[in-house]
């Protein structure tokens, strides 16, 4: 059941409000002095305290209440406090209300306002004691999840790529082919390494190839290598990818470019293990692990005929699909952090508009905007002007756009910064590159309730 400690002097008060609240199933317990009510804290659960302002007869200045509030939050940090205050008191109560206290009522109180605060409260705290259990869960999972694989030092926060990466680690055992899925500058390389780094070929080479920067003429010596002779410049035989990536793994990114002809050599690979290097006709193998990567629809490319349905089922037994950054914005200030490093810290205009910026280029133009600020910053801080984001080569720092910053963040986005600060919203508006305010405005968008705390 839940539980509202009252700590008054006077039995009256007391009485009065486990009599209301008894008639919504809301325990009371009293204490008539402040080192009774912080003592309760350590014997039981206390879901909401309702504090006096004043304990002695002879003061009116509510320097009791200001010292039993600032214990009680020592105490308990997330604890909901209620201020029951005279007149006498309310310039006290205003500044512990700012200071993180939830509320103040004078006295006497209204019982249908009273009960309508508690009720508010306590249900945002049983709110936030469940944001603090998938908070402390997503920590465990990730823990776990690091401790048993390898992660590559993939840095994310966001759900959606906490679920992409457990995958990668989940199939990287099974040696069967993976299709990594998304936009350019994603990610895609370093999930194909996660599953590399995990699987039981780990101990061999991880070779790359872009299929997209090689011209179609050289294509099949790219892969498969070639003979001296073999074509027009080719003075000594070179060795393929194929044979380069042999007891290892093999990762073609943007096979959705690869010509109609090597599409037909790759799929003869991925079905015999065999191959023929360009201008020899001895039959060569290799045992390679295949992943490929595209930003294509391979679907529609199959559809226009310039990609083959049988390869397409042959390298997408396994499909991991990944999100661009604008869809896990989660991931943009720690992504930014982690580029900058150890010396240089965002400043709150830099964060904000960070996080307004659409990130087309994804993870790459993230970094490379970071890049450019290391070099710009001043006194160990990036500002706003510092990222060279279109929005804000003309800005003053100060002069970023709120309503930009705010715009960009979604709803998910809050909730996710809000279950890792605990429901702490200062820490959650920090992480998010916002002003408190700025987030309460969000929240208010978005119809959501603020969790109690500071």
């Amino acid at each position: 059941m839940r539980t509202v400690l009252v700590i008054d002097d006077n039995p009256a008060v007391a009485q009065a409000l486990e009599l209301l609240f008894g008639l919504h199933d809301i325990r009371t317990v009293a204490a008539a002095t402040p080192e009774q009510g912080i003592a309760m804290l350590s014997r039981q659960r206390i879901d909401l305290v309702i504090a006096d302002m004043n304990f002695s007869a002879d003061t009116t200045s509510g320097d009791e209440g200001v010292a039993l509030f600032r214990a009680l939050r020592a105490k308990r940090a997330d604890l909901p406090v209620i201020l029951l205050t005279a007149w006498t008191h309310l310039e006290a109560a205003v500044q512990l209300v700012k200071a993180g206290a939830a509320d103040y009522l004078s006295k006497p109180w209204d019982n249908d306002k009273l009960l309508a605060v508690v009720e508010n409260l306590l249900e945002l705290a049983e709110t936030t004691r469940e944001r603090e259990r998938l908070r402390d869960e997503a920590f465990r999972r990730r823990e776990r999840l690091s401790e048993q694989y390898d992660l590559c030092n993939i840095v994310f926060a966001s759900d959606v790529m906490e679920r992409a990466v457990e995958l990668a680690c989940r199939v990287a055992r099974a040696q069967v082919p993976v299709l990594i899925t998304g936009p350019n500058g994603a990610g895609k390389e370093r999930i194909a390494q996660i599953v590399h780094a995990n699987s039981a070929v780990r101990g061999g080479p991880f070779v790359a190839v872009n299929c997209g920067a090689i011209p179609p003429e050289l294509i099949e010596a790219e892969l498969f290598g070639a003979e001296a002779g073999a074509y027009t410049g080719a003075v000594r035989a070179r060795a393929g990818r194929f044979e380069l990536a042999n007891g290892g793994t093999l990762f073609l990114d943007e096979i959705g470019n690869l010509p109609l002809a090597g599409q037909v050599k790759l799929l003869r690979v991925l079905e015999t293990g065999q191959f023929e290097m360009l201008g020899s006709s001895r039959t060569r193998s290799s045992q390679v692990r295949i992943l490929s990567a595209t930003n294509a629809d391979l679907p529609a490319l199959i559809r226009a005929g310039s990609f083959r349905e049988d390869l397409y089922y042959r390298l997408n037994v396994i499909e991991i699909a990944l999100p661009p950054l604008t869809e896990r914005r989660a991931d943009i200030l720690p992504l930014a952090r982690h580029f900058l490093g150890q010396e240089l810290q965002l400043n709150e205009a830099a964060a904000a508009a960070l996080l307004a910026h659409d990130w087309h280029g994804n993870v790459r133009e993230l970094r490379n905007s970071i890049e450019r600020a290391k070099l710009m910053a001043r006194d160990g801080i990036v500002a706003a002007a510092d990222l060279n984001l279109p929005a804000h080569r003309s800005a003053a720092d100060g002069d970023v756009p709120r309503s930009g910053a705010e715009a960009a963040i979604s709803r998910e986005t809050i909730e996710s910064s809000l279950r890792e600060a605990g429901g702490n919203v200062s820490r959650a508006a920090q992480s998010l590159g916002l002003s408190r305010q700025a987030l309460y405005r969000r929240m208010e968008r978005f119809n959501m309730r603020p969790p109690s705390g500071p």
